[in-house]
């Protein structure tokens, strides 16, 4: 699953460099942030310190900004900010005991995160409360009607494809039991985003 998403990340951010006139890239790539989403539900849930984790999500997000500003867009937050206040949002949720202060939390960190060029914006904050909240059966719909809606809103057309891995989720166990099981090395999960972005800006200037 990790490989998968470092994978489909990368090959998104060269079509988006490089290849920008290939849709196929960017159909790719829409695999890959399900992916990470999903993946830091299952860390927020099982880590042993979510202060710790959501400390790293910072220094990830933090060494990830210049190279991000470089590569891919000169005045936007990269993935990883946006990772980081999912974590946030679901720290302070699961601490609020009102649940119409649950709604206003959720509301407020969406108009933020629209307002401000997160990547992703309210749609990644969504999509990561839908694989924590989200029974499985519902997964599928409710990831659909997001892009649906977004679509509607940004004229988001390609983002229909990010159903496919949250498809497979839902309805594929066996298979991603076996993708979850080829686990990546925690030092390559954690560095890999700033490291390819350094690269791909390298290559931009070059």
């Amino acid at each position: 699953m990790q490989w998968l998403a470092m994978l489909t990340m990368l090959i998104d951010h060269v079509g988006l460099v490089f290849f920008p006139d290939q849709e196929v890239w960017r159909i790719i790539g829409r695999i890959a942030f399900p992916i990470y989403a999903y993946a830091l539900v299952q860390g927020h849930r099982y880590t042993s310190s979510r202060p710790k984790y959501m400390f790293r999500l910072g220094v990830i997000a933090a060494i990830s900004q210049i190279p991000y500003q470089l590569a891919l867009d000169p005045r936007g937050l990269n993935v990883v900010v946006t990772l980081l206040a999912g974590a946030i949002v679901l720290y302070l949720l699961e601490r609020s005991e009102s649940q119409l202060l649950s709604w206003m939390l959720v509301l407020a960190a969406c108009v933020v995160m629209d307002s401000l060029p997160f990547d992703y914006g309210a749609y990644g904050l969504l999509l990561i409360l839908i694989f924590r909240y989200a029974h499985v059966n519902w997964l599928v719909p409710l990831h659909l009607f997001l892009n649906l809606l977004f679509w509607f809103l940004n004229n988001w057309e390609i983002q229909m494809w990010s159903v496919i891995p949250t498809a497979i989720l839902a309805y594929g166990p066996q298979i991603w039991r076996r993708l979850e099981a080829m686990r990546v090395n925690p030092w390559i999960w954690r560095t890999f985003y700033p490291l390819h972005l350094v690269v791909i800006a390298l290559l931009r200037v070059l």
